[in-house]
């Protein structure tokens, strides 16, 4: 099947789409490490961090509703100019020891200009699949595939920040994320594939307007709300895992655990495309949350570093599935003239509860130790399998998209197969 992926998407586009999303996992850590050693404050990295998360999670969706309204061409090319502009501009405020207020305001624009490569390469990636006339599985296949370059991006890019703060200086990790949006970014922007979003686009813009404002169903609120909740385990486990291995005495262990943790998931992940099709999403959502609270209870009385990565490890194999899912019941539900928008609220939700929990499960760890953190983090996993079992998602017959998909497709149709695959 993923050999009919790349097929699929050509050799061009999957690369220039995980660089381009790569420097949004760079740039969270990245300015919380820069901004604390240029200024020697916490608090004011803190503040900064906080302002990027928050500036990214309101803007998200903003930026996915205008790729939905006025193609993704246009939309990402200017987020990515601006984007970089705005990280180096960060940068260099840092180093010049800006006053606090101006750090938190270019964190702020930081993170409300991330061109949201992740949601809108999914979005393009499953419209090239139906266009081909893919069926389900293989549709499946396409969300497996970018869930995974997401994971591995999101441990790649803390990795490479962490070396570059080591082997040489913060500032250097944020230049190359800059100059990855600016490069990468714009050739996302320009790739052929982009033209069939346009093309959709146009001809939502040229109808009545009523396909444009379908209604979500409300099954969509409640993949927005379990999204959100998954931040908030990413974050809660954030907090626990630094505190117990600061406890342990190995604080250097916490980054490299965090790695396993992903590397896992992006594995599993990639597995997904396996699962037999009678397996429905909505019980792939049930089974997927039902293992996050049972995987991550145990540590809650985790108390060695080597069961630490252990528990870990396996619990990593839960969250691709879940994001996967979340994905893939949000394609299936939403109409397709806002899909775009749809999935930059699930990658903003992440982004908001990850940051909102990391702040209130790091303030409960140094207070009350790891096992407070840990409590959080089972906390949000109880609340996310409770939406998984009482909300009911109706799914089109296979074959169908929601209303307003026959505009796109339509529309989408104009771009010709030898320039979408170049």
């Amino acid at each position: 099947m993923y050999r009919d992926t790349l097929s699929l998407l050509g050799p061009v586009l999957p690369v220039v789409s995980f660089l381009g999303r790569l420097p949004t996992a760079m740039c969270q850590l990245g300015s919380l490490i820069l901004v604390a050693e240029t200024s020697g404050s916490l608090t004011t990295a803190g503040l900064a961090g906080g302002a990027l998360a928050a500036g990214q999670t309101v803007a998200g969706p903003v930026i996915g509703r205008l790729a939905d309204r006025r193609g993704q061409r246009g939309v990402v090319l200017i987020a990515s100019l601006a984007n970089a502009v705005a990280v180096a501009a960060l940068v260099l405020a840092a180093l010049a020891h800006a006053a606090t207020g101006w750090l938190i305001a270019l964190g702020a624009l930081a993170g409300a200009t991330v061109p949201q490569v992740g949601p809108l390469a999914r979005t393009r990636s499953v419209a090239l699949a139906r266009r081909s006339g893919a069926d389900d599985r293989l549709v499946g296949t396409v969300l497996s595939f970018e869930g995974t370059l997401d994971e591995v991006s999101f441990v790649l890019g803390p990795a490479l920040v962490g070396l570059a703060a080591a082997l040489t200086h913060p500032a250097a990790a944020l230049l190359t994320a800059s100059a990855l949006l600016a490069t990468c970014g714009t050739a996302f922007a320009l790739h052929p594939s982009a033209r069939g979003a346009e093309g959709g686009a146009t001809a939502v813009t040229t109808r009545t307007g009523a396909a444009e404002r379908a209604r979500l169903p409300r099954s969509a609120y409640a993949l927005r709300i379990t999204m959100v909740l998954q931040g908030a385990m990413f974050g809660a486990s954030q907090a626990g895992i630094t505190a117990l291995t600061e406890r342990l005495g190995a604080p250097e262990q916490a980054g490299l655990v965090y790695a396993a943790m992903g590397v896992m998931s992006a594995a599993v992940g990639l597995s997904m495309a396996a699962v037999p099709a009678r397996i429905g999403l909505p019980l792939r959502w049930r089974t997927a949350t039902a293992a996050l609270v049972v995987l991550s209870v145990p540590l809650l009385f985790v108390d060695s570093l080597v069961a630490l990565y252990v528990v870990v490890v396996v619990l990593g194999a839960a969250y691709a599935p879940h994001l996967i899912t979340v994905f893939g019941l949000t394609e299936r539900t939403v109409p397709a003239t806002r899909l775009a928008e749809s999935m930059a609220f699930l990658t903003s939700g992440i982004v908001g509860g990850q940051a909102l929990a990391l702040a209130l499960a790091g303030s409960l760890a140094e207070r009350h130790g790891p096992g407070a953190a840990f409590t959080v983090m089972v906390g949000a996993a109880v609340l996310c399998a409770a939406l998984s079992w009482s909300v009911r998602t109706r799914l089109p017959a296979v074959g169908t998209r929601p209303a307003g998909a026959e505009a796109a497709t339509e529309a989408g149709e104009a771009a010709t197969e030898a320039g979408v695959r170049t």
